[in-house]
């Protein structure tokens, strides 16, 4: 029996996640920082913990302690935020006898600093045209339309559209921003199942055909050589290891280029597991020591989303809201 914390309960990819794992030979804890997180009621009430929010000093303490009170073998965090202090624990949760479902730190720090990324992939893949927003950004440079975007942060939050000079009145220059030219195209979701080795083993490029709030609700797999090509060398030249999402876009030239890396599983995993490659299990093995991974084939398939709902006594989240108190 496997024992799993998934955190980041209330997110579509713990979620996502939870569901693929889950069967007769693991237990699933889910843990968040909001007691009315849907995740914590898809597990039983003595397996959902409450958390401190990563930036609050005690978050990395409140999350070993409760995993290693709860006995489970795996931590999988899915929060940006919680990825590079949980990376950081990792040699610390061993001591426990509990594996972290996470990436190197370096290959981390470059993923979660869209800058930074933008630069060290500049030469791999193709990018968009770049510059960080700070006191020497000047905008008479640039034609309009342009996307700026904050250089940390996921799930679209903050992203703009510029496509009048006045639209720079609000916009700081503090350095905190990225702009980037605007691709027109269509966009990709390309998730990445790496070994612990380093050797990537499945790439499964999705259609983002309509999303909202960050996360794609209509969605197709597609087979496309080039979007797999772009995404294997990225994550390889990074050194990321278990499962990345790669997102790409197309210019007006029809030339995929790279939008961000999240390190981390997707929203949108269960399209991808669907279509016949169960990262989150496949990732899971893989940590601990089973049967390495080994070359995967999808087939294309499409997907809607749909809202469920959970019921759950009014007592539930009474308690829930008093533990947070």
């Amino acid at each position: 029996m496997t024992r799993i914390l998934v955190t980041g309960a209330g997110g579509a990819a713990a979620v996502s996640f939870m569901r693929a794992v889950a069967g007769p030979d693991v237990t699933l804890f889910a843990a968040d920082i909001d007691p009315h997180a849907v995740g914590l009621y898809l597990v039983p009430e003595a397996h959902r913990v409450l958390l401190p929010r990563a930036d609050h000093p005690a978050f990395g303490v409140a999350l070993m302690t409760a995993a290693s009170r709860l006995g489970v073998d795996v931590v999988v965090p899915t929060v940006d935020t919680e990825l590079p202090i949980a990376a950081a624990l990792t040699d610390a949760f061993r001591h426990h006898n509990i594996a972290v479902l996470v990436a190197p730190q370096a290959a981390l720090a470059i993923c979660l600093d869209k800058a930074a990324l933008m630069a060290t992939s500049d030469g791999i893949v193709p990018v968009p045209e770049w510059e960080v927003v700070d006191a020497d950004f000047v905008p008479a440079h640039w034609a309009l339309p342009v996307v700026v975007k904050p250089r940390s942060g996921a799930g679209g939050r903050g992203v703009r559209l510029i496509e009048r000079a006045e639209d720079w009145d609000d916009v700081p220059r503090d350095g905190s921003l990225l702009l980037q030219e605007w691709l027109p195209g269509e966009e990709y979701s390309v998730d990445v199942l790496c070994s612990r080795e380093g050797v990537v083993v499945a790439a499964v490029p999705r259609l983002r055909m309509k999303v909202d709030s960050g996360v794609a609700v209509a969605s197709r797999t597609v087979r496309d050589p080039e979007l797999q090509g772009i995404a294997t060398a990225l994550v390889e030249h990074l050194g990321l290891s278990f499962v990345s999402n790669v997102q790409l876009r197309r210019d007006r030239n029809g030339v995929p280029k790279l939008l961000e890396i999240n390190p981390r599983f997707p929203g949108t995993m269960a399209l991808t597991v669907h279509s016949g490659v169960n990262m989150p299990a496949l990732a899971v093995d893989d940590l601990l020591g089973r049967n390495p991974p080994a070359p995967a084939p999808f087939v294309e398939c499409a997907m809607v989303r749909h809202w469920e709902e959970i019921y759950v006594p009014v007592s539930t989240f009474e308690v829930a809201s008093e533990a947070v108190a």
